[in-house]
């Protein structure tokens, strides 16, 4: 008489996530596709089913490149703080085309902006931002901090520290990490799978702008800056070390994470 197989062994648990809360920085260029400009549907499609499917709390900040590229003419003659807000509003179309995409793959969202445009998103409020999160809403962050001269970048540390974000997120479009340079230019520039966020900044590496990253150093929150490759979103949130991580001297917890 043969044995039967233990069923309980068989089905092996789940990792559990390693984060908590996280805040998704997404570029604009992540939603081109193969596009020179604009927004590629079924790339955005892929990216808001794996999102969807993440189970921790999530906030996202887009970036505008993907449409900023086809301003740039117009851009290049304007005064820099309209530049700006026209560069905010930009955010606002990728905001909404990827709350669409979320919406349809079953997550329950909210755009909130940092400039009033109540017909089609929520202004930004921080206790309500953070209200949205721990009642499993995915939480989509538009018009960067609403001033001028400040990056997208600077608007996701911003938001990362009022809801009390566990790490940034930061998904890069044809790159795997950090590099010593560019690696589109100089192809054999070194591979940097861990770094602190001074060195960073001393070294000049183009990770994000020195006002976000001076931010993050100041409040110890660490940066993971990785490929938006099919799979790397949720294997960063259970903990696999994918692409290159930016945090203080011995880690924010003293473990190296």
């Amino acid at each position: 008489m043969s044995a039967r197989p233990d069923t309980e062994e068989q089905a092996a648990p789940a990792a559990a996530p390693a984060f908590r809360r996280i805040l998704l920085k997404l570029s604009g260029e992540a939603l081109m596709g193969g596009r020179e400009y604009g927004i590629d549907l079924v790339t955005v499609e892929r990216l808001a089913r794996e999102i969807a499917a993440l189970q921790v709390e999530t906030a996202v900040v887009v970036g505008a490149g993907n449409i900023y590229r086809g301003l740039a003419a117009a851009a290049d003659g304007m005064e820099r703080a309209t530049a700006d807000y026209a560069g905010m509003l930009a955010t606002l179309l990728n905001a909404l085309t990827l709350q669409d995409q979320l919406e349809r793959a079953g997550a329950q969202t909210r755009v909130m902006s940092a400039i009033t445009v109540s017909e089609v998103a929520e202004p930004y409020i921080r206790r309500r931002a953070m209200r949205h999160l721990e009642k499993g809403r995915i939480v989509i962050f538009a018009a960067g901090t609403g001033n001028p001269y400040f990056t997208t970048d600077t608007a996701a540390a911003l938001r990362a520290l009022e809801i009390d974000a566990d790490a940034i997120l930061m998904g890069k479009h044809g790159v795997e990490g950090v590099y010593a340079g560019d690696p589109r230019v100089e192809p054999d520039a070194e591979f940097l799978p861990e770094l602190t966020h001074i060195e960073a900044i001393e070294r000049g590496l183009r990770v994000m702008d020195t006002t976000a990253l001076s931010l993050c150093m100041d409040n110890e929150l660490p940066i993971h800056v990785f490929s938006l490759e099919a799979g790397n979103i949720e294997r960063l949130v259970h903990g696999e070390r994918v692409g290159t991580i930016i945090q203080s001297e011995g880690g924010r917890n003293g473990d190296g994470r």
